[in-house]
């Protein structure tokens, strides 16, 4: 039994049902679906017994994250930049448009089987796992564990807010030089930093601006729902922005670029960045064109 991640309830909970406090805690399974299987196949415990969905939770419970029983999940072909790699740990580039996890065959975690070398070390994962999320249409950056030990040392991470994100968005509108986003997401405290970077005028949506972006709390579609409401929606965001402004074959202009953390067994420093996708720029200079010409 290879136990993933551990938790220890704090005090103060909030009157919750395991069904829908593991899926804040164990960031690594992409849906309450998912919890609800991980239950039913004894890979999440309580107190080191099986336990049910609808249990409450309570101080000082100990939930435990196991290594599914099931087999590997079936090879998915497809090319994928890796930024890192060592025995431990890696860091790819994820493309924009197919899921993280799911039950479904094209997901990153069917292709990391033909991406990620296979760890020599003793607590070796039997196949590697992606310790966070990625909303299936943004890219860029995302840490897989190859170890037990890194995915718990990484998940806590996480969970003590150590782990620095930067994302960057193309935004209709101009927005302030910087400033912090702290509406609330279903009741709970959220916060985005935000800084401008470059705007172009467009003809169409008077300005675009392309923004690096810090969040320092992880809810689900954070960045999307804080852009959303601070009235500069991403570009091509079908969920929260203008179903007018969906541009075809171009997705969603948000991105992870950056990363800055502890490297999981050493404690070393750890910092990565990647440029902002091609399709950025290019926008906005085909933007910036257009309307140099009809202005």
């Amino acid at each position: 039994m290879v136990i993933l991640k551990t938790h220890i309830v704090p005090e103060g909970i909030e009157e919750i049902r395991l069904y829908d406090y593991a899926q804040q805690i164990f960031t690594t399974i992409p849906s309450r679906k998912g919890v609800k299987k991980a239950i039913a196949r004894e890979e999440i415990i309580v107190d080191g017994e099986k336990t049910t969905t609808g249990l409450w939770i309570k101080a000082g419970q100990k939930i435990e994250l196991l290594e599914s029983k099931i087999n590997p999940p079936k090879e998915y072909n497809m090319e994928i930049e890796v930024v890192y790699e060592d025995d431990y740990f890696a860091v790819i580039n994820k493309p924009a448009g197919i899921p993280v996890s799911g039950n479904q065959y094209r997901t990153i975690q069917n292709a990391l089987l033909g991406t990620i070398k296979t760890s020599q070390e003793e607590d070796a994962l039997r196949w590697p796992k992606p310790v966070h999320r990625l909303d299936s249409p943004t890219s860029g950056l995302l840490i897989i564990a190859k170890t037990a030990r890194a995915l718990v040392k990484l998940g806590q991470q996480f969970e003590g807010k150590q782990i620095q994100k930067k994302y960057c968005a193309i935004v209709i509108g101009k927005t302030h030089e910087s400033g912090a986003i702290d509406f609330e997401i279903e009741g709970l405290k959220s916060k985005t930093n935000y800084k401008l970077i470059r705007f172009v005028p467009s003809l169409r949506n008077e300005f675009l601006s392309l923004v690096e972006l810090f969040p320092k709390t992880g809810r689900t579609h954070q960045i999307r729902i804080h852009l959303s409401q601070l009235g500069y929606p991403i570009l091509g965001d079908k969920i929260y922005g203008d179903a007018g402004e969906i541009l075809k074959g171009k997705g969603l202009f948000l991105s992870a670029i950056g990363l800055q953390f502890r490297h999981p067994i050493t404690q070393k420093p750890f910092n990565r960045e990647i440029e902002e996708p091609k399709k950025f720029s290019a926008l906005l200079e085909r933007e910036n064109r257009r309307w140099e010409k009809y202005q």
